[in-house]
């Protein structure tokens, strides 16, 4: 079973968001909890960073994460950002 942990970029936006859109938020985290080898992994600056798409009203919407220790027998599953696609990715290496 995963660890499933959030960094506090991920606790800031997710506190701000409305109940009923909370509530989207932690089925997707359920998901990939379930599935995490689903997400697309990124390459380059981003390499071990998952991120997986949803629909958040309406608009699709990028959850990044992390495994560790490593991706083929992780033990902690760690939340790292999650919005729009706009400057999602800027944001995330920084």
């Amino acid at each position: 079973m995963l660890i499933v942990s959030a960094s506090p970029s991920f606790s800031r936006i997710a506190k701000k968001l409305h109940a009923k859109d909370k509530l989207v938020l932690d089925n997707a985290v359920q998901w990939i909890t379930a599935n995490h080898q689903n997400g697309e992994e990124k390459k380059g600056d981003l390499a071990g960073v998952f991120v997986y798409k949803f629909k958040l009203n309406h608009q699709e919407t990028l959850l990044a994460y992390e495994l560790k220790p490593d991706k083929l027998n992780p033990s902690e599953l760690v939340l790292l950002a999650v919005g729009p696609h706009e400057n999602f990715y800027a944001a995330l290496k920084r």
